[in-house]
């Protein structure tokens, strides 16, 4: 698609805007509240860590009070 296609679609797409005059949605993108910001690999990755380090520091005092 050349560049001045582009601009013809995207001017057809919001010449609506023009006419609307403050009732324009902010965004034309849906609004999709439920998707998380974190990926599931990433979170998983993250509890890992987490809970792994605690783990091998219970077992490190384990080990240094006896």
């Amino acid at each position: 698609m050349s560049a001045i296609q582009r601009m013809k679609v995207a001017n057809e797409r919001h010449s609506k805007s023009i006419t609307q005059r403050g009732h324009v949605q902010k965004t034309s993108r849906p609004v999709n509240e439920e998707k998380s910001p974190v990926g599931p690999w990433l979170l998983a990755l993250f509890v890992f860590v987490v809970c792994g380090s605690a783990i091998f520091q219970i077992i490190q005092s384990i080990r240094q009070g006896m």
